[in-house]
């Protein structure tokens, strides 16, 4: 068996990140709406924008949700269990000959990338590979995480050879995982109940523009349905989370909780496209959908923890990373309409050269 990981082998884990005390609720969100992958207006526009939205929320929504978990997310310690369990199986896996190690880099609160990747440079690894915590892909998270873990690589002129998983909306372990924690919820659930496959909405116009995210989240549901091999199981999908003016995608989770009370059955909500437990799914969902669920008069509320450190889903992010060094490159999963899927873009250009 040839070894797929040989040397030094960083593996950098990338998520989202949360504020970790009061005082950083604001900073965290004015990272995020700074971002020109969350709001694609020019600069000084976006600054604007990123100031009044993150000093409105830090006061209002955003403070009373973490309010709720301590003021401060539990994303960080989620993420670095999963480091550890990742790393751990990989030491112990027969196509591994060399070191390798976990890191984990925030988009938008410590650690940051450009911490990370100073950490990363301190290990001296032959070669990255970089490992989104986002099954399926979006221009809004895992290409802005790319971006950043780039843009700190250069700054500090770590150069290194580094492969790029872009997502694993199929991924074995992920969906085994899913389906192992939905038959125990389901086995405890009313006979009448409906599961939710809630996702994080995105505004349609990025959909539009070619992003595969909600193309990918729908496969991803319905792979764990299929595998789930319940017949007459009554599910939808349904996205949360939706914030400002613009139109989202649909349906929202709360249009689907009003179905829910016109159809007559109860709820049992899986956040499909989330892998650890934070505020959309510690607050957002077990709190505040439960209560909007109770005010409907939905007849019956639950919710399925994410994945975590399943080991399932531990064991499927072993395979990608294993794939990835072997491959690696991504193969291309969305078809040709979703034009900002990285692979389809890569494809392209290498047509283009061949031409």
């Amino acid at each position: 068996m040839t070894a797929a990981l040989q040397g030094r082998t960083a593996i950098v884990l990338l998520n989202l990140g949360g504020p970790d005390r009061q005082e950083s609720i604001r900073p965290f969100l004015y990272n995020f709406f700074m971002d020109k992958n969350i709001i694609a207006a020019p600069l000084p526009i976006r600054w604007m924008l990123a100031q009044f939205i993150s000093l409105t929320r830090s006061r209002g929504a955003a403070l009373d949700s973490y309010r709720e978990l301590g003021y401060r997310s539990p994303l960080l310690e989620n993420t670095q269990a999963q480091a550890q369990a990742l790393q751990a199986l990989l030491q112990q896996h027969g196509q591994v000959t060399g070191e390798v190690k976990c890191f984990v880099s925030m988009r938008y609160w410590h650690p940051l990338a450009i911490e990370t990747a100073r950490e990363v440079q301190a290990f001296k690894p032959d070669q990255i590979i970089l490992l989104p915590l986002y099954p399926q892909f979006s221009t809004t998270t895992v290409r802005s995480s790319l971006q950043s873990w780039h843009q700190a690589t250069k700054q500090i002129g770590l150069n290194v050879p580094s492969v790029e998983i872009c997502c694993y909306p199929y991924n074995h372990g992920f969906i085994n995982a899913s389906v192992k924690l939905l038959q125990e919820a389901l086995d405890k659930a009313p006979a009448n109940t409906r599961v939710l496959f809630s996702a994080h909405g995105l505004p349609e116009k990025i959909i539009k523009e070619g992003d595969p995210y909600q193309w990918q989240c729908e496969e991803t549901a319905q792979a764990i349905v299929t595998a789930l091999n319940r017949p007459g199981l009554d599910w939808q999908i349904c996205y949360q989370s939706r914030v400002g003016p613009l139109k989202w995608i649909g349906p929202s989770t709360e249009e689907a909780l009003e179905k829910a009370v016109k159809d007559g059955v109860g709820v049992l909500v899986y956040p499909h496209a989330f892998v650890s437990e934070h505020v959309e799914t510690l607050v957002e969902i077990e709190l505040e959908y439960r209560e909007k669920a109770h005010e409907m008069g939905v007849v019956w509320f639950g919710r399925v923890p994410t994945v975590s450190n399943h080991p399932d889903f531990i064991e499927g992010l072993a395979h990608e990373v294993l794939a990835i060094a072997d491959k690696r490159h991504c193969e291309q999963l969305c078809p040709a309409k979703w034009t900002k899927c990285p692979c389809a873009i890569r494809n392209k250009m290498a047509g283009k050269k061949a031409a």
